[in-house]
């Protein structure tokens, strides 16, 4: 979400107005729009909802949030410490990405790691930008006790535009923004296909707007205070103090009120990431609210359901944690150097595309002669497992568990199924040639399906059943594959 200028704002707005027969407040026509948004009503900011609609899914919530803050507890400092670092990873990538704006995972989780302590190997560099970023998100869920200032504030925007600049515009950073540039206009949508949702309050109202929003978010509340971050995100959203970075805020101090209604610094979830997915509903959900009359219940019930589905979502985190602390208990036995371990975690925290000798090379900081013995020391450890593709194109895949070997064998016999079927044993006519595809297409959908079966490690005679009846057929699988399987099922990941 963010403004347009002046001029363009006008623009656009003008061309809405044609549309809906409303004149924006600045058109050359002169007349007065009619719509009134809510901050213009005479009872603003006496927000209303109705609480028995409410009822039922603020009880399923808490109750979500109870059993999920549970959970993560019990999984012991360096594990909750993981799932910590991959949660705020994700909600400070989103927030960013909600606004157009994608920064680099890596950089990310390094600058979290160092603020909050944790060793997590070689640290990346980090540019001032998202380590501006990184300190605002922090700052809200750490000390979320303290007292919500405007100069915490101004510290907060100063820090997420540490050069002064939105993009390549100037912008008012560390105070409010000024009537200088025009009306503020909250839009989404790309460059030239704006869509505005709303206007905010004159620059001239600020002062004493943000006067009564920290003044009632310091405030002792009876407030559910789920709800209360609801609110405080509409609130905050509605004035739009600042030039703009006003949507990360926003999430911030709904971050912050959230990590009060659970007494908690420790992120396990990501507000932000289940926004990114809903945005659309969240922008129409906003701007309905916006141009209605201060009852939100409409607004509140949305945020519980989106809330509720970010807690389902933090399901991912914890399986992905709970998968690297089983993946090195597993591998505890296995003599790997500095350079293995920092990818190999790479690759369990989510590598993205494919990793190839090159980019091995890049991460670790070694040569490609130095790349290719590790890589084959892995793949022969079983960890890594050799892509289908080969020549230029060879990348590799980490087998994390006995589901991903049999992925990796079922990926491999799929890409040999024509020839298999074409030159296997005898001299098959084009009908057996066709049933032969057709049963060796069949394995490697049993192979599949045997990976993915919920809470079920394969068993030896399971892969073996199927690997017989590749072998009858003439397809042998790659060694060091079958041996991964072999490998992870002992191991019992």
């Amino acid at each position: 979400m963010r403004r347009l200028r002046a001029t363009f704002s006008a623009y656009v707005a003008d061309i809405a107005s044609c549309a809906c027969g409303d004149w924006p407040s600045h058109s050359p026509h002169g007349a007065r729009r009619m719509l009134t948004y809510i901050h213009e009503r005479p009872d603003w900011p006496q927000f209303r909802w109705d609480h028995a609609a409410l009822t039922v899914p603020l009880a399923a919530v808490r109750h979500h949030q109870g059993r999920l803050v549970g959970r993560m507890e019990g999984l012991g400092f360096e594990l909750r410490g993981e799932a910590v670092l991959q949660s705020l990873t994700e909600e400070i990538l989103k927030s960013s990405d909600i606004e157009g704006e994608r920064l680099d995972r890596a950089q990310v989780r390094s600058s979290i790691a160092r603020r909050l302590g944790m060793d997590i190997g070689a640290l990346a560099p980090v540019d001032r930008h998202v380590e501006g970023v990184v300190e605002m998100m922090l700052d809200a869920t750490q000390n979320y006790r303290a007292p919500l200032t405007e100069e915490r504030l101004f510290g907060w925007h100063a820090a997420l535009f540490p050069t002064g600049r939105s993009g390549m515009a100037k912008i008012t950073v560390g105070a409010w923004r000024t009537g200088q540039s025009g009306p503020m206009q909250v839009v989404s949508g790309p460059i030239g296909r704006e869509h505005v949702h709303f206007e905010a309050p004159g620059a001239e109202r600020l002062p004493a707007e943000m006067q009564a929003f920290l003044a009632w978010f310091n405030a002792p509340s009876g407030i559910d205070p789920v709800l209360f971050a609801a609110v405080a995100h509409l609130w905050f959203v509605t004035i739009h103090p600042f030039e703009d970075g006003n949507g990360r805020i926003a999430r911030a101090i709904a971050d912050m009120a959230l990590a009060r209604s659970e007494s908690s610094p420790q992120r396990f979830y990501s507000m932000s990431a289940q926004i990114r997915i809903e945005r659309t509903t969240y922008y129409e959900t906003l701007e309905r609210t916006q141009k209605g009359d201060l009852d939100i219940t409409a607004w509140l019930s949305w945020f519980l359901e989106c809330l509720d589905r970010a807690f389902h979502g933090a399901e991912a985190v914890l399986a992905t944690v709970l998968r690297k602390a089983r993946f090195w208990e597993a591998h505890a036995g296995s003599a790997l150097n500095p350079r293995q371990r920092l990818v190999v975690n790479r690759l369990l925290n989510g590598f993205e595309g494919k990793l190839t000798s090159s980019k091995y090379a890049t991460l670790a900081k070694c040569s490609q002669d130095t790349a290719a013995r590790d890589i084959e020391s892995l793949c022969g450890k079983g960890i890594l497992a050799r892509d289908p593709a080969g020549g230029r194109s060879t990348s590799y895949s980490l087998i994390a568990s006995a589901a991903g070997a049999l992925e990796a064998v079922a990926r491999w016999v799929l890409a040999h199924a024509d020839k298999a079927a074409r030159d296997g044993p005898g001299w098959p006519s084009p009908e057996e040639e066709r049933a032969r595809m057709d049963r060796i297409q069949s394995i490697s959908r049993e192979l599949q399906t045997l990976a993915r079966e919920p809470d079920a490690t394969p068993s030896h005679a399971d892969f073996e059943t199927r690997l017989r009846a590749l072998q009858y057929l003439g397809i042998f699988p790659d060694e060091r594959l079958v041996g991964a399987v072999a490998q992870a099922i002992q191991r019992g990941i």
